[in-house]
């Protein structure tokens, strides 16, 4: 049954508020995914819903709504609050949805929020204002086993956060980053040029996947994301 959720996030960035507002509004490429919003009351959402939504919100470097509906009882809200403090910002985070099926639903809402704002956190901290070439690929169904994930972390070799790693990847060479981000579900490695973030969706019955935000001057996401997809499939065969 249908059921109203709200899932928050709230912490310090190490960027000033204007800083902070250009991650959330127009560099979303770079750790979330690309989204576009019209600069103003009443702009259009491109890209965060699926049929597109409006700023009802457009306060720059102070506070940021947006809001999508489908006359059928769904909706979706998210608010930003960025305040000035420490020489950075402390930002509050709501979303505000309908979600269908509660108990899967919801827990995965909670876990990717914090994955999100983490990767914001090292967008801000290590990229901030650069552009990302972004792209993402799921894995065959066979990576919805329950400990398909495990394949992942075994490939990239990552046991405990922080520590270094470096790995092969047929078409892209060898990856050598830190883990910035570990859980039983996800994973993140941060390179000199990248941004690499791996989802182990089949917790909740969905294909493992990955998300990863390009940096490098020469990047060529189409060629990465053939690599990686690649990866993936060999993965689970």
């Amino acid at each position: 049954m249908a059921k109203e959720s709200e899932v928050r996030f709230e912490g310090f960035l190490p960027t000033t508020p204007a800083d902070t507002w250009a991650a959330i509004t127009a560099d979303t490429g770079g750790w979330l995914w690309p989204i576009r919003y019209e600069p103003r009351d009443g702009g259009a959402e491109c890209g965060l819903t699926p049929n597109g939504g409006m700023v009802t919100v457009w306060k720059p470097s102070r506070r940021f709504v947006t809001y999508a509906e489908d006359g059928k009882g769904w909706f979706n809200t998210l608010e930003y609050v960025l305040e000035p403090k420490d020489g950075g910002t402390y930002l509050r985070f709501e979303h505000n949805t309908v979600l269908e099926d509660w108990d899967v639903e919801y827990d995965a809402c909670e876990q990717h929020t914090a994955f999100y704002y983490h990767s914001l956190g090292e967008y801000l901290t290590h990229f901030n204002g650069r552009q990302a070439r972004y792209f993402k690929a799921d894995a065959p169904e066979a990576s919805i086993a329950p400990e398909a994930f495990e394949a992942v972390l075994k490939a990239v070799g990552a046991k405990v956060a922080d520590e270094k790693v470096d790995f092969e990847v047929p078409g892209v060479g060898t990856v050598e980053g830190v883990v910035d981000y570990l859980t039983s579900n996800f994973l993140g490695v941060r390179t000199e040029d990248a941004l690499y973030r791996f989802y182990g969706r089949n917790v909740w019955g969905w294909p493992v996947g990955l998300a990863h935000h390009l940096f490098a001057e020469d990047a060529d996401a189409d060629k990465a994301e053939k690599a990686w997809t690649a990866w993936l499939t060999d993965l689970y065969t």
